[in-house]
Order: structure tokens, then C-alpha cells, then sequence
């Protein structure tokens, strides 16, 4: 990854400063200078340069009259794996690493100077730490002292969105390597190595220091003049224990849910003479934030969506040309440019002033918000006091007359993403409870109309500014509902026909010019005049949600729903029954059940068995004449009731003969005969009759 400084180089430069790979394979990350003279880079080493990332670099000129004695610096940001912290898995830390540009005040062709810090960029509380270095924008302005370093962060373990800017002292850093403690390697248990505080000696000159005045005043006015134990120490201490905080140790801009990608901020004088940093902070879905940052908090001004298609920001510039300042904005597919403000959107002065935009301000003899290019007469509060605005004494309302039973469609549209809307009948607030209010963006949808509904109906927009809540009625609507006479034996339908996507046109509607008070900041006032009728509306709550849109048919569903019912409890019934007459004809049913299915089954003949003729010729022999019980005297035992009724028994009255039911087995086919009966039976004879 090639990096060079922002800054261009001066005619005597003629230098590339770059953060990049080595080798073509990237695992030899270095820092290195291109110039006439002989190039510079940094060594391969871990405690140098461990898997890093680069993100900017830039050049910081010294003034010749300051105690650096005329020496520039080279800043390089980056994120890269720590060396000093353990975790789980790789850590990440973001880095911001100095070198001394020194011309010849080089050592065998390697950095004397290279130092590096961490950036700290968390929470004030220490809860959570931003630990990625996504973006840098150095900003000088004629009015700073000295630069200031703004960076784009995001966690390591990103996984709800959040993203944070904090913003750096260049004196800040420039007193860690000057005034900072060193870090050192240090083996624990013959096998890792850490990093710790090193509490040593110093040697002098200062380890990393760029040649200054101070070092020219002790003969040293270059770096192959420098002592081999300040090069060898500046080799083994290359990183700084002290971190670089944020000015106010706390970010300047902590937004959750929004992946920012690249920033540049533009310093600009309010009309009171307060200069304000505007930060323009790009997103991962092509989108442009426009904030600043307050005494009490941050306020994003306004979002632009610049790519359609979600296009991640890659690039963003700021450019400013003829007075005019633009934004360009570049990605994969292409560069838009934009202006710094979009004041025309405001139309009226409490719009202006609540956007708290320093570009903007608003002009009572022309109401259109103009730049406030030292112009006087304007009306600009960063606070967001709109108390300075013109009284509106004159407001327009609209009139609805519609039928008993129809929908009614009251349009508010807000000015401000960032404002709440709320609807106020007469004097109470309405909110969205049951099926008759619905609330759809800044429209509210009042169906099944009544007399009851009748009234004044005030759109307000609530904005949080501050401490404070400022009100401002955005519309009036006075509605009233009219029963229409019915023709005797005559339908007539309750509901007003609707269009679209069911908004019910008025039947009579059209402006109407006249009077209703004005909403200061923070105080709601009731109107002076009574409603329009005599009826007033009851006091409802209405939340502002978006839900789905009920269309006149909700009647209709109502009555459906009854019928829809019914068919079920039905469809269960049938089912119930379908499932007692399986289980009763499989017999899985209780005893008294049995009886009923046998009662049900009893005309019903039942099919004979293949076997029943081997069985019944069983039967006969154990009971004929020389079998056991007749040679012992007793009566022959006739045959236990199978419970069938036999075709002989109903017919002949008589037991068959072996000779008759050998003659049935010898007539059946081989496969139907489950025993060998025949052979068995005549072993089983001749068995008795030896006996």
C-alpha cells in the first residue's frame, strides 16, 4: 500500500515518503523515502513494523523560528498487531509513527528517528476501545496554533456497527516522543516476550529526537555525528509506553449503527465569531454525514445519500474553489461532487435556525437562507433558540368535509429527520390505540368517521435542541363529519370512496386562510377560537409508529371473521368423528364401544377361512371312537365353540369323516397348506389305535 504525505513537497524536496510493501508477496511491510540522494527505509523487524496497515501520511513543516530549529517531521498512521497487549487472537492497536525527514543526517541507510505511540480513542468511562484506524485528515487552518489530527475508528470485534472520531494535538504527540517513557522486550519463562516500561537510563542526546537547536548547541548537527548508544538504543526501543489521548479524552462523534469509511473536516465563523469544525464522515452505503461538534454534545446536521447503489466511500477531498467549497466523493463506480451546505431546503427561519448549520443564516427582508458572508441583519443561533424568528401571525388551514363513516387522510410533513411529529385535537394529544387512528410517516389516518371526530386537528414537530424541546405546528386541519340523509328503502354506503392507495379525497376541501396561534419554544398553546362544531373529539394517544394501512374493508373482515370461525369449529368436529369411527373399526375402543361396533357388524357375514376345514377335520379326530377318552371310558368331549358358524353346521348337522376331509386336503394346492394335517393326523391315529 502506497502512502504518501498530503502535503505537496517544497522545490528543494523533490521526496516520496510511503508506507508500503517490500516484496511482491507483502510480508515485508517498511517505511521508506525516494530522493535524488541514496534511499531510506526502515529495518524488517517485529518490534518495528508487525503486520501493519497503512492509513495516511503526511509532512509537518517546523517554523524556523520554533525550537526544532527548522526540522520537519514525517507522521505515519496505521493499525497493526500489538506486541505489548495478549489476547485470544490477534490484537489490534492503531499506531502513529514519526520520523525526522534530516536530509544527510542519515546512518548507513537507516531511520536514527523512527519512533511510534499508540492512539487512544475510547469511551470516557474506558468501556470500550476503538482500536481500528479506519481514516486521517490533518487540518491546519490560519486561526490553529498548530494542526490537528482527526481519525475514524471502529472496534476490533465490530458486530453492532459503531463507529467513533477523535481528534489529536500535534503537540500531543510531539510531547510523547519528546517527554515519553520507552518500552522494552523482556523474556518471561525462557519463551515470550514482552513488553514493558523501561525504567533505565536515557542516554543523551535523546533517543528518536530530531536534530534541533539544542543538539546543534552540543556539537551534534547531524545524526553520523550521533553516539553509537543513542543509535543502538532508538534500535531496541522503537515504541513509546505513554499513548496519545484525544483532546477532551473523549471522541468527538460516537455513532452506532453506520460504518464510517473516510472523513474531512472544513473550519468555518459562525455570525457570532465562533469558529466551528465541521466534520464530513463518509459511510460503507455511500452515504455523507455533516456534523459538529457543540459545547454540550454533537449534532449531525444533515445526511446526503450520494450513491444510489450503497457504494462503499473510498475516496473523500475537500476542494475549495472561488470562494465556493465542494465535496468530492469517489468509489468504485464513480466521483460526485457536492457543496458543503444545502441551504435552500430551509423554508422558513425556525427550519434554518433549528438545522444549526454555521453556513446558513436567514434574512427577514428576503426569507431564503443565505451564506452568512459577513452580512448583517441575519438571524443565525447554533443553540438552536428560535426565539429571534419573525412571528407568523398568519397561518394557512385546510377544511375537510367528508361523510359519516368515510377515512380521513390529515397530511403533516416535518422539516427535520431528527423531529417528532404529534397530533393535538383541541386540547388533548392523540395517540394510536386500536383500529381508529393509524399513523403513516407525518399523515394521520382517522377511519369509521363520526360526529364525534369533528374538530381542529394541529400537526406539531417536537425537536430535541439542547436541554429543551421546541414545538412548532406544522399544520391545521379542520374537519367535519357530516351524516348524509338516507333515501327511504334506499343503500346507501357509510364509507367515502377512496384513491390510491385508500387516502379518501375530501368531498369539499380547499385552504383557508386565517388565524391560529403560534407555538413558541418549549409552550403549546389552545386555540382562541371554538371548533367548527359543536361536537368535539375526544382526546385519543397516537404513538408515532408505521403501521400497515387499513383500507375500508375492515368492516367487512370483522364479519368474515365470524364465519371464518364457524368453519373451523366444524372442520374439527368432522375431524373428531372421522377419527372415533377409525379407532371404533379397529376395535382400539373401550369394551362398551366393542359391543356397539359388534352389534353394528353383526348382519354382516363373515368371509370363511382357508383353514377352517383342516381345523374342524383337528377337531373330529381328537373326539372319534378310539381315541383317548373313549378307550377310558368316558363320553367323547365335542369340539370347544370357536365362535364361527360353520356352513356344516347350519346345513348338515353333522361332523365330517377323515375320509371327506382328506379328500378337501388332498384337493388343495400344495401352497395353501399351512400344516402338513394329513401326515400328522395319520401318525397321531395310528399312535391311538396302538394304545
Amino acid at each position: 500500500m502506497l502512502t504518501p504525505f498530503s502535503s505537496p513537497p517544497g522545490p528543494e524536496d523533490g521526496e516520496l515518503y510511503s508506507g508500503t510493501s517490500y516484496n511482491f508477496l507483502g510480508s515485508e511491510p517498511i517505511i521508506s523515502r525516494n530522493s535524488s540522494l541514496s534511499p531510506l527505509r526502515t529495518e524488517y523487524a517485529i518490534p518495528w513494523l508487525n503486520e501493519p496497515s497503512f492509513v495516511h501520511a503526511d509532512v509537518i513543516r517546523a517554523s524556523p523560528e520554533g525550537a526544532e530549529g527548522g526540522d520537519d517531521r514525517v507522521y505515519f498512521f496505521f493499525t497493526e498487531v500489538s506486541v505489548e497487549y495478549e489476547f485470544v487472537s490477534k490484537l489490534m492497536i492503531p499506531r502513529v509513527a514519526r520520523v525526522c525527514k534530516g536530509g544527510l543526517r542519515t546512518l548507513q541507510k537507516k531511520w536514527t528517528t523512527f519512533l511510534k505511540a499508540r492512539l487512544l480513542c475510547s469511551r470516557p468511562d474506558g468501556s470500550l476501545f476503538f482500536n481500528v484506524l479506519r481514516a486521517v485528515f490533518v487540518l491546519r487552518a490560519p486561526d490553529l496554533k498548530e494542526p490537528v489530527f482527526y481519525g475514524v475508528f471502529t472496534p476490533q470485534l465490530n458486530n453492532v456497527g459503531l463507529s467513533a472520531v477523535c481528534a489529536y494535538n500535534l503537540s500531543t504527540a510531539e510531547a510523547v516522543f519528546s517527554r515519553g517513557k520507552y518500552m522494552q522486550s523482556a523474556t518471561v519463562e525462557q519463551s515470550h516476550t514482552k513488553w514493558v516500561r523501561y525504567s533505565g537510563p536515557v542516554p543523551s542526546p535523546r533517543p528518536g529526537a530530531c536534530i534541533d537547536r539544542e543538539a546543534r548547541a552540543a556539537n551534534f548537527s547531524s545524526s553520523l555525528s550521533l553516539p553509537d548508544k543513542t543509535l543502538q538504543f532508538v534500535k531496541d526501543h522503537p515504541l513509546m509506553d505513554d499513548s496519545v489521548t484525544p483532546t477532551g479524552n473523549r471522541p468527538r462523534l460516537v455513532k452506532s449503527g453506520v460504518n464510517y469509511t473516510q472523513i474531512v473536516v472544513d473550519r468555518t465563523q459562525a455570525l457570532d465569531g465562533t469558529m466551528y469544525d465541521v466534520m464530513f464522515v463518509s459511510t460503507d452505503r455511500g452515504a455523507l454525514h455533516k456534523a459538529i461538534s457543540l459545547e454540550s454534545d454533537v449534532h449531525i446536521i444533515e445526511e446526503t445519500q450520494l450513491f444510489q447503489d450503497l457504494e462503499p466511500v473510498q475516496t473523500l477531498l475537500l476542494s475549495s474553489q472561488k470562494g465556493r467549497r465542494f465535496i468530492y466523493a469517489g468509489s468504485n463506480s464513480g466521483v460526485v461532487q457536492a457543496p458543503v451546505t444545502f441551504c435552500g431546503k430551509h423554508s422558513t427561519c425556525e427550519d434554518c435556525v433549528l438545522a444549526r448549520d454555521p453556513y446558513c443564516a436567514w434574512s427577514p427582508a428576503e426569507p431564503v437562507p443565505i451564506l452568512p458572508l459577513f452580512c448583517r441583519g441575519l438571524i443565525q443561533d447554533m443553540s438552536g433558540e428560535v426565539s429571534a424568528c419573525p412571528d407568523e401571525s398568519k397561518g394557512s388551514s385546510r377544511q375537510h368535509f367528508l361523510k359519516h363513516g368515510g377515512t380521513a387522510a390529515l397530511k403533516c410533513s416535518p422539516k427535520s429527520n431528527l423531529a417528532r411529529v404529534v397530533w393535538r385535537c383541541q386540547s388533548g394529544v392523540l395517540r394510536a390505540e386500536g383500529p381508529k387512528y393509524s399513523l403513516v410517516g407525518g399523515t394521520l389516518l382517522i377511519f369509521n368517521l363520526s360526529e364525534g371526530d369533528s374538530g381542529v386537528y394541529r400537526c406539531l414537530s417536537e425537536e430535541r435542541v439542547g436541554n429543551k424541546t421546541v414545538s412548532r405546528v406544522m399544520a391545521e386541519h379542520v374537519l367535519e363529519v357530516r351524516t348524509a340523509p338516507r333515501a327511504p328503502g334506499a343503500f346507501s354506503s357509510p364509507a367515502t370512496r377512496t384513491e390510491g392507495a385508500g387516502l379518501p379525497p375530501d368531498v369539499s376541501a380547499g385552504p383557508v386562510r386565517g388565524s391560529f396561534p403560534r407555538t413558541p419554544a418549549g409552550r403549546l398553546t389552545t386555540p382562541s377560537g371554538p371548533a367548527p362544531t359543536s361536537a368535539s373529539c375526544e382526546p385519543k394517544v397516537i404513538i408515532h409508529t408505521v403501521p400497515q394501512v387499513q383500507s375500508e374493508k375492515t368492516l367487512y373482515l370483522k364479519s368474515s371473521n365470524d364465519r371464518l370461525l364457524l368453519s373451523l369449529l366444524l372442520l374439527f368436529f368432522v375431524l373428531c368423528l372421522c377419527l372415533f369411527s377409525y379407532n371404533c373399526y379397529k376395535g382400539l375402543l373401550p369394551g362398551p364401544c366393542l359391543r356397539v361396533r359388534s352389534a353394528l357388524l353383526l348382519g354382516k357375514k363373515q368371509p370363511a377361512s382357508d383353514f377352517s376345514d383342516c381345523e374342524q377335520s383337528v377337531k373330529e379326530t381328537l373326539v372319534e371312537p378310539g381315541s383317548f377318552s373313549q378307550q377310558n371310558g368316558g363320553q367323547p368331549r365335542p369340539a370347544p365353540d370357536t365362535g364361527y358358524e360353520t356352513e356344516q353346521d347350519t346345513t348338515a348337522s353333522r361332523a365330517p369323516t377323515d375320509r371327506e376331509d382328506s379328500q378337501r386336503i388332498d384337493e388343495l394346492p400344495v401352497r395353501d397348506r399351512p400344516f402338513d394335517v394329513k401326515c400328522e393326523l395319520k401318525f397321531a391315529d395310528s399312535d391311538a389305535d396302538g394304545d
